[in-house]
């Protein structure tokens, strides 16, 4: 009696274990917002109104899309981006460093199956950020003033489509 109730537990936990690695990982990856830059001192600016009004296109964007957790690099300008959407939706912002992204990515590739995740990054940061998921950059580059870029990102094992698309008013190069 007790093997075959080991049985049933095995292939039971086998088949949770198969079907959360179905499961697909959605990532939207966002440089933050267009920063204040009239005070070019200021290393930690915050959004200009450009930036506030962007950063509440992405809430409207992606309030729909039972976001699960939100990462932004320690910087105002990136968390002002992802906070509207984080209070909307009652959620918290887990900052994240770009110089240990590959942990970020592993870990979010081995905890996070069937998440939907919002990260907000730089221009010089978000690219890479791709790369680490294992796709290749969609964009050669991303210039200082292109805003509102949005990538999507569902990695299914090792598989990782990327979409990319735009939101917000257009601003500069865009």
């Amino acid at each position: 009696m007790s093997k075959r109730i080991f049985l049933v537990f095995l292939l039971f936990s086998l088949a949770q274990v198969n079907l959360q690695a179905q499961k697909s990982l959605k990532v939207w990856i966002v440089r933050h917002a267009e920063k204040d830059t009239s005070d070019v001192k200021d290393k930690d600016p915050d959004l200009s109104m450009q930036g506030k009004q962007r950063a509440e296109a992405l809430m409207k964007l992606l309030k729909g899309q039972k976001i699960d957790s939100i990462f932004s690099t320690n910087y105002k300008r990136t968390k002002l981006t992802g906070f509207p959407l984080a209070d909307k939706i009652g959620i918290t912002i887990k900052t994240y460093s770009p110089s240990q992204k590959a942990e970020l990515v592993k870990n979010l590739k081995m905890n996070a199956a069937g998440k939907h995740i919002l990260i907000v990054g730089h221009s010089n940061t978000i690219l890479e950020l791709i790369e680490a998921f294992g796709a290749q950059r969609p964009l050669a580059q991303i210039k200082d003033d292109e805003y509102g870029y949005i990538f999507l990102l569902t990695i299914k094992g090792d598989k990782v489509d990327v979409k990319v698309d735009k939101y917000g008013a257009k601003v500069g190069v865009e």
